[in-house]
């Protein structure tokens, strides 16, 4: 399975801000976003003036790197939101919320995306009852997303990150169980972006 390897801090700083990729260290002074605001390489300070294709492929990049795909993922992703109804920026959008990796880093399971992935395939959850093990699984409402019993007891659930529970979704903490309580509108995508610019780089 291919995977990006890199410095994850350069990919903030490239996009100028933070993208909540180390987990607890993006809310610390360690950040590196808080130390070095500016883009990583020896021209890294310089000015330029920025294109309009420039424009949306920050947009497109910045998006993709939020949510943690490669460029492959992300495209096919797109194509399905482009079968939906609707708009496509706005489906783009609520397919990559609905991924399983995300659902588990919103309930507070994981402290970063890239760590969900991780738990997800050592097959520590369970969708519905059924081990789950697939990060890229599109769950939908009403869906039950739950630690499996053999994991509860590990330290890593015990010693969870409290963070707000998005209103789409509900969990216990007690339990270590969520549900996809409704399908998210765009208003609870947190992430600052112009998915407009991202259609239009991809329908060139």
């Amino acid at each position: 399975m291919a995977r990006y390897t890199d410095a994850s801090c350069r990919l903030c700083r490239r996009e100028g801000e933070k993208l909540f990729l180390k987990g607890q260290r993006c809310y610390t002074g360690k950040c590196a976003i808080a130390r070095r605001s500016f883009a990583p390489g020896q021209h890294g300070q310089g000015r330029k003036k920025v294109s309009e294709y420039g424009t949306q492929l920050r947009e497109k990049q910045k998006t993709k790197r939020f949510y943690g795909l490669l460029e492959s993922q992300f495209r096919k992703t797109y194509e399905k939101a482009t079968r939906m109804h609707g708009k496509s920026g706005e489906n783009l959008l609520l397919l990559l919320e609905l991924r399983f990796d995300n659902i588990v880093y919103r309930m507070g399971l994981a402290s970063s995306r890239a760590e969900a992935r991780q738990l997800i395939t050592h097959g520590h959850f369970a969708i519905n009852g059924k081990k789950a093990d697939i990060p890229s699984m599109q769950l939908s409402a009403g869906d039950a997303i739950e630690v499996r019993e053999g994991s509860r007891k590990s330290p890593k659930f015990q010693e969870m990150d409290r963070r707000n529970v998005p209103a789409w979704l509900t969990f216990d903490p007690e339990a270590l169980k969520g549900t996809v309580a409704q399908i998210p509108s765009r208003e609870d995508v947190d992430l600052e972006v112009k998915e407009t610019l991202i259609v239009e780089l991809y329908s060139k």
